[in-house]
């Protein structure tokens, strides 16, 4: 995906939103860390410029101890900062990642959810969607691309740092997208 679709899908998920939840009433957006939290830094970001909202609370949640790996990893594992400052009970939550894979990410950020209270809603929002490779019954409710991979291979969200600009890049192997 070059920049410039890459643009342009940040700016339709924006304007689906806007179109689904009006002013966001009883509405927060929550960003699962670390990745998620990019992309809805950018989603908030826009909103806000839109002046789409009178009050959207914004978090950011860590799911590292709520993944159902995380005692068989081979390396120690990195917890992000956990920046929740609002309950979501009854609350329409829009939960956000980069890239929607075999859905295990969603499921143990819906866990760690739960610590928040009992949202009246919760949908999704993917940038990339790679649905044929999921191992939990879980779908985007809003998604910028579908691609359909082989499960070898890895989709990666490279964010403008000044360095390097906005983009979305497939490769066969998840070794080879260390190469590059």
């Amino acid at each position: 995906m070059s920049t410039e679709r890459f643009q342009l899908t940040l700016e339709r998920l924006t304007y689906e939103l806007i179109e689904r939840h009006d002013r966001f009433q009883d509405t927060c957006l929550v960003g699962i860390q670390p990745r998620g939290t990019l992309l809805a830094d950018r989603i908030y970001q826009r909103l806000s410029e839109l002046n789409a909202f009178d009050e959207l609370p914004y978090g950011k949640l860590d799911i590292t101890f709520y993944r159902d790996d995380f005692r068989t990893r081979q390396k120690p594992l990195r917890a992000s900062v956990m920046d929740m400052e609002f309950l979501v009970e009854e609350k329409n939550v829009i939960l956000v990642d980069d890239v929607l894979y075999t859905g295990r990410t969603v499921q143990a950020a819906l866990t760690a959810l739960q610590h928040y209270g009992r949202p009246r809603r919760v949908e999704l929002l993917a940038l990339i969607d790679r649905r044929f490779n999921r191992h939990l019954p879980i779908k985007a409710d809003y998604f910028g691309l579908r691609i359909d991979a082989l499960d070898e291979a890895y989709v990666k969200v490279q964010w403008d740092d000044g360095k390097l600009k906005d983009s979305v890049l497939l490769y066969p192997t998840k070794e080879e997208s260390k190469e590059s």
